[in-house]
């Protein structure tokens, strides 16, 4: 298993990096050519949603970034370190599939729906210590990290 983490702090410049690490681990570790704008798209909005979920929340933590390549699937972990609501629990983001279908969507829920065209396996979840989008792709090939 090959795991690269990265954290910055919560500016939008940093965006493009984490984009930029995202797509040449997934070259790397063999997601197929076709697929690494989806990474690109899809870290760029997970990353930018939680350096807006920092802001607004007047947060000084790092925004964090874990790739990982295990078992022929690439995923990718964005946390940010904003609370659920009082009550929220370590339960996956209710109401995901009426975020899909919203018509008031806030610019969060745009975020999110974003993620969940651009990638088939996606998880949300917040906790006590902050929320997680897990996105991850398959691995077409034998990884060069291995």
């Amino acid at each position: 298993m090959a795991t690269v983490e990265l954290r910055f702090s919560a500016q939008p410049e940093h965006v493009r990096t984490a984009r930029l690490v995202a797509a040449a681990v997934a070259r790397r570790v063999g997601v197929e050519e076709a697929v690494l704008d989806e990474v690109r798209l899809a870290v760029g909005e997970a990353c930018s949603r939680a350096v807006g979920l920092h802001r607004s929340n007047g947060l000084t933590a790092p925004v964090r970034v874990v790739l990982t390549e295990e078992d022929k699937v690439f995923s990718i972990e964005v946390g940010d370190e904003v609370p659920a609501p009082a009550g929220g629990g370590a339960e996956a983001v209710p109401g995901m599939t009426a975020v899909l279908e919203s018509e008031g969507e806030t610019e969060d829920e745009m975020g999110l729906a974003v993620i969940s065209g651009l990638v088939d396996d996606v998880e949300v979840s917040s906790g006590e210590s902050g929320g997680t989008i897990r996105m991850s792709w398959p691995v077409a090939g034998v990884s060069e990290l291995s």
